[in-house]
């Protein structure tokens, strides 16, 4: 998943403002949430790591996958996980959760600076997504942040290649021995990388 953040914030829900009735409201911030986070983007979910109700569950998650956004990262609950989990969209969240959003979550602002996982986020910034878990990039560390990403993984793949050869780690990773600094060297040159 990769894509520019674009952030809803929860607060705690109070009884007196959050009945079922809300959804009747065409502007509620979940909602609008849901039909504005632009194309390309990654909706970014603030629950407070509250994960004891879902931010969201499959409908909501199918509409986003169906607008072209690139992913959805929450730090609280999703409802339908197993039906998330199929659809052609990465989703993060903190874990599975039947409970409606409405229990303990009042959607209230829209694509301001968020915290997601104890992280800030900030509208922008780039979100990155794999198996291991997700990074919050600031947008202006974007370029800087890719080269050096791509540095290191053509260092790995080399010294990935030695091991696999039978080398030992010691001087290899990380790469203090000047002999494998050359190794290394030599390699790209062989490689084109």
């Amino acid at each position: 998943m990769v894509g520019q953040a674009f952030t809803l914030r929860y607060i705690p829900a109070r009884e007196d403002r959050n009945g079922i009735e809300v959804f009747q409201n065409r502007n509620h911030p979940q909602r609008v949430a849901i039909e504005t986070c632009p194309r390309g983007h990654v909706l970014v979910m603030d629950a407070r790591g509250d994960a004891r109700a879902a931010t969201a569950g499959s409908i909501l998650i199918t509409r986003l996958a169906q607008r072209g956004v690139a992913g959805v990262v929450s730090d609280g609950g999703f409802r339908d996980v197993t039906g998330i989990a199929a659809l052609d969209m990465p989703s993060y969240c903190a874990g599975p959760s039947a409970p409606t959003n409405l229990t303990l979550h009042e959607a209230l602002d829209l694509n301001i600076p968020v915290a997601c996982g104890g992280v800030a986020v900030f509208p922008g910034d780039v979100m990155l997504g794999d198996g291991d878990g997700v990074m919050v990039i600031p947008s202006h560390l974007t370029e800087e942040i890719a080269a050096e990403c791509a540095e290191m993984e053509v260092r790995e793949a080399f010294v990935l290649e030695k091991i696999n050869a039978g080398a030992s780690i010691p001087g290899l990773y990380p790469m203090t021995d000047p002999e494998n600094q050359d190794r290394f060297a030599e390699w790209r040159k062989q490689t084109g990388r």
